[in-house]
């Protein structure tokens, strides 16, 4: 069973920046497809990036688009979300998770972390 551990998440003023990060546990994980998600209090999770295994294909949410980017490493197990430009908006805890197909549907990802937390003031 692959754990991911998020990391890199604080408080920061609007217009600056945070990298997040999401290690993973296990030996399968450039097997799969990777994805970031966050979710406000009392607002719906929602899906801001996608990552393919190999990299070669991201996907943004249109709310980020611009923004973020996202990548990986995988002889480091572990995958990136790089934020600027951050907006109040953006607060709420950011989780990553996998897929074992290129999908930009929540709810075909899997193996949440915990999440770290950003905060973003204004």
């Amino acid at each position: 069973q692959v754990q991911l551990v998020e990391s890199g998440g604080g408080l920061v003023q609007a217009g600056g920046s945070l990298r997040l990060s999401c290690t993973a546990s296990g030996q399968s994980f450039s097997n799969y497809f990777m994805g970031w998600s966050r979710q406000a209090p009392g607002k719906e999770r929602e899906l801001v990036a996608v990552i393919s295994s190999s990299g070669d294909w991201t996907y943004y949410a249109e709310s980020v688009e611009g923004r973020f980017t996202i990548s990986r490493d995988n002889s480091k197990n572990t995958m990136y979300l790089q934020m600027s430009s951050l907006k109040a908006e953006d607060t709420a805890t950011y989780s990553c998770a996998q897929s074992p197909h290129g999908t930009i549907t929540l709810a075909h990802f899997f193996s949440w972390g915990r999440g770290t937390q950003v905060t973003v003031s204004s």
